[in-house]
């Protein structure tokens, strides 16, 4: 049986994000966390849709809220159009990060490291399909 929910966490040594994925149905519902004070302060919700250039492919569009004086908005939404596009269906990210006097370049590794966790969504999701449709032959 496929495992519903699971937690992954960057280990790049600085600015490490965590995730909680839960698949809801066909649905995917994913939390991302780090630093000194985790928190929620984004949530992004996107549905997969033919691409605009290419309509043969999968593309995304997300809808994004944000509270005030919360800067994840931009992370949540690029990790669920990723998510929605890739697994063909709908995705809702919360994201809350916060480190007390961040650099620039230290927000760029905290970018780098959320792309990092959503390919390990990924990965994780399609090893445990890959393990079912195995399973079931």
């Amino acid at each position: 049986m496929a495992i519903s929910e699971f937690t992954l966490s960057t280990r790049q040594g600085s600015f490490d994000l965590s995730a909680s994925v839960r698949l809801i149905g066909e649905d995917l519902l994913v939390a991302i966390w780090g630093g000194e004070k985790p928190h929620i302060g984004a949530v992004a919700m996107a549905q997969p849709r033919p691409s605009l250039k290419n309509p043969a492919t999968t593309s995304a569009t997300a809808s994004v809220f944000c509270y005030v004086g919360h800067k994840e908005d931009q992370l949540a939404k690029a990790a669920a159009e990723v998510l929605a596009a890739a697994l063909n269906t709908r995705v809702v990210v919360t994201a809350g990060i916060h480190w007390d006097n961040i650099k620039k370049e230290e927000i760029q590794r905290v970018i780098a490291n959320s792309e990092i966790l959503v390919d390990a969504i990924l990965k994780r999701i399609v090893s445990d399909v890959a393990f079912l449709l195995k399973k079931d032959m």
